[in-house]
């Protein structure tokens, strides 16, 4: 079963545009599903995955290249990098819009490749696991989510709400395609399969990790803080490896789309880099999987609850905005006097701001943080405290109770 992807309208209208396109995200996120969708059986497909092709193509670029003509979908291209000043040459000789779509799973060495070899040649997209919206199949409905009435609105109007138990459900099974549309998919089989191929591949060729176990153990202990401040000194040694190779698998499972890093918020650009994100892992099944979660009850009354909604809410709202091919303008504020604000959405000169909590009675005094935002000389903008209400309310006039369905 094929669901339709917000992404397909972007990618479409960019590849019109780009010679070059280039689809990457983790693993199993649907990308090569979604091209092969696109393309209509009208190009050539070459998987890298195969031994095979992938010898001829780091051996024999230039066979491959004939072998392989344009318009062609090239799957797994970080494993082949030697055909990308092929691809250059080819784009030079003949450019046309669309000729090549690439497909990669890592992001780290491939982007380092690209930028040297495609620069102004290569449209360049992310995919992140299914959305709520392309579940329910208003993939192409969806729009990048701010908390204004007029989105607020809208959104109501295609989207009908969800109870407890089914929102854990789809927290606890994750936005991975081939499980989240699949209910005879056996869980725990998926994401063992998961992260031993995870592990043994992109780990692997990121960074040469000679001890996989240790790196399942700090995967553990990573998934264990999601949608908390990162300490790499403290995840270092619950993992008990070294602050330095912590930092660089942290890199590391960013670069490979297993997890997103939120910037803190300050009107001073500079200041913002020497403060610590906030972690995330971007597929929530994945995490609960990792952190030994055996059904969504167990989830949703367990440690974890607030923390995996809350990480599930940053997901959608990444993926609103990445779907639509933009980079998310999000960042979370924390002041000295311990003010909190979970997600701050700055979008043309505005700030947004939002909180995330487990109740179905919200009361103004959660968004009070907010107005602390204008002492920066930010023009604050319509909030929201996403929570479990059943359908929108105003809390006051500038601050909405909404649904996390809407989201």
């Amino acid at each position: 079963m094929y669901l339709t992807r917000t992404i397909e309208t972007f990618f479409l209208k960019a590849s019109s545009q780009f010679p070059v396109m280039l689809l990457t995200g983790a693993r199993q996120v649907g990308k090569t599903t979604l091209l092969q969708h696109l393309g209509k059986n009208q190009r050539l497909y070459v998987t890298l995955d195969d031994p095979l092709i992938l010898t001829l193509a780091k051996n024999d670029p230039a066979l491959f290249m004939q072998r392989f003509p344009p318009p062609v979908l090239i799957d797994e291209i970080q494993y082949a990098p030697q055909l990308l000043p092929y691809i250059k040459m080819e784009v030079d000789q003949n450019r046309r819009p669309g000729m090549f779509w690439l497909t990669g799973s890592q992001q780290f060495h491939l982007m380092m490749g690209v930028s040297e070899s495609l620069a102004g040649r290569v449209g360049i997209v992310e995919l992140l696991g299914l959305s709520r919206w392309e579940r329910i199949g208003q993939g192409l409905l969806s729009t990048p989510f701010v908390p204004s009435p007029e989105v607020i609105t809208q959104r109501e109007r295609l989207s009908a709400t969800m109870s407890l138990q089914e929102l854990y459900h789809i927290i606890w099974r994750g936005s991975f395609p081939a499980i989240a549309l699949d209910e005879n998919v056996d869980r725990g089989l998926f994401f063992s399969s998961y992260t031993q191929t995870y592990l043994q591949r992109d780990v692997r060729d990121l960074a040469q990790v000679g001890d996989q176990t240790a790196f399942l153990r700090f995967l553990r202990a990573t998934a264990a803080r999601t949608a908390r401040l990162l300490n790499v000194a403290e995840l270092a040694r619950d993992a008990d490896v070294a602050p330095n190779t912590a930092k660089r698998w942290i890199s590391i499972l960013q670069a490979s789309g297993v997890i997103y890093l939120l910037q803190p918020y300050h009107s001073n650009v500079t200041k913002r880099l020497v403060k610590s994100p906030k972690i995330y892992f971007t597929d929530t099944g994945l995490a609960a999987w990792l952190t030994e979660w055996s059904t969504p009850d167990t989830l949703e009354a367990g440690a974890m609850s607030g923390a995996i909604l809350e990480t599930w809410i940053m997901g959608e709202a990444l993926k609103s905005w990445r779907h639509s091919g933009l980079d998310a303008p999000f960042y979370f504020y924390r002041d000295k006097d311990q003010k909190e604000i979970d997600l701050v959405i700055f979008t043309d000169g505005i700030v947004y701001p939002l909180e995330f909590k487990k109740t179905a009675s919200p009361s103004v005094a959660i968004a009070r943080s907010f107005s602390t935002l204008e002492k920066h000389g930010a023009r604050l903008g319509p909030g929201a405290v996403i929570c479990l209400v059943k359908r929108s309310l105003p809390l006051s006039a500038q601050t909405w109770a909404v649904p996390v369905g809407l989201i």
